[in-house]
């Protein structure tokens, strides 16, 4: 059985899928639209509904009609990597499916390491109880991204006469924790609890504790790539086996040796679509 199944008489009695997505700038994007897979311009996205959240730019509980975007005004049409999987999936099932994403471009989630708006991903339980959401007026972008889900389940997802089911959770983050990239085994490992804990209070299902986590690596040209980052993701990995590393340490990359390139971009992309498919069998 896939994790997306084909349309026709058994899709019909399947449950909505549902994707999560949360990152830095890599998972953010920064790749120009005009730059599209050739296959993505002509065919487009026919099935795919996402909720966008942003920092202090809010998802609001609502959805609309997947196309790539950022939040930033000098330059909204831009893309990552999950573009390319929301394609993959889109042709895959024929039917529509849901993303709820919050990215912001250069955020950490050690609170000692530097990071845009000073807003940051620690799931530290002190941290959590000093501030709100990054979209209301605080600087937790884990609280804006978990209420987002939460209001995204209230307002849509719980009234699909089909249901839902979460099926996976994307990350791609990292380079803004170099400087304490000793602390990031236990930071991201205490984010995905967190995020985890949350979908199993908020609907009740257990299953939800073992919710597929897929995280892509850095490529080897990369200026803030670290070697603890991705030690720290591989051992994660070894001890949770919900918890999947795609490497990119081939991935071009533009010339600010930071952002992935269309190439780049497009390569982590089709791996991490492909771990969805290899890990279909672990979600029951």
């Amino acid at each position: 059985m896939l994790l997306f199944s084909h349309a026709g008489i058994y899709a019909k009695k399947r449950p909505v899928p549902v994707i999560i997505t949360a990152g830095q700038s890599n998972t953010d994007g920064r790749v120009s639209n005009d730059e599209l897979p050739d296959y993505i311009q002509k065919h487009g996205y026919r099935h795919c509904l996402w909720s966008y959240g942003s920092g202090a730019i809010s998802g609001g509980g609502h959805f609309e009609r997947f196309w790539p975007r950022v939040a930033k005004p000098d330059n909204t049409n831009r893309w990552g990597y999950d573009a390319v999987v929301y394609y993959l999936i889109d042709r895959q099932i024929r039917r529509d499916f849901y993303v709820i994403k919050e990215s912001l471009g250069g955020t950490a989630i050690d609170t000692a390491c530097g990071s845009t708006s000073r807003m940051y991903w620690s799931a530290s339980p002190e941290y959590l109880a000093s501030t709100a959401a990054a979209d209301k007026g605080g600087k937790s972008l884990l609280k804006a991204f978990t209420e987002n889900i939460g209001a995204c389940i209230d307002n849509e997802l719980s009234h699909l006469k089909k249901g839902y089911e979460i099926k996976a959770f994307l990350w791609h983050q990292g380079e803004s924790d170099k400087k304490m990239a000793g602390n990031y085994y236990s930071n991201l490992k205490a984010v995905v609890a967190y995020v985890r804990n949350y979908l199993v209070l908020k609907t009740g299902e257990e299953r939800y504790a073992r919710l597929p986590f897929i995280c892509g690596t850095f490529s080897l040209k990369s200026r803030d790539r670290s070697e603890q980052v991705v030690e720290a993701l591989h051992r994660l990995a070894d001890e949770d086996p919900n918890f999947h590393v795609v490497d990119i340490k081939d991935a071009t990359i533009q010339r600010d040796r930071l952002h992935f390139d269309s190439n780049g971009a497009e390569l982590l992309g089709h791996r991490i679509y492909g771990k969805l498919i290899e890990v279909s069998q672990k979600i029951k």
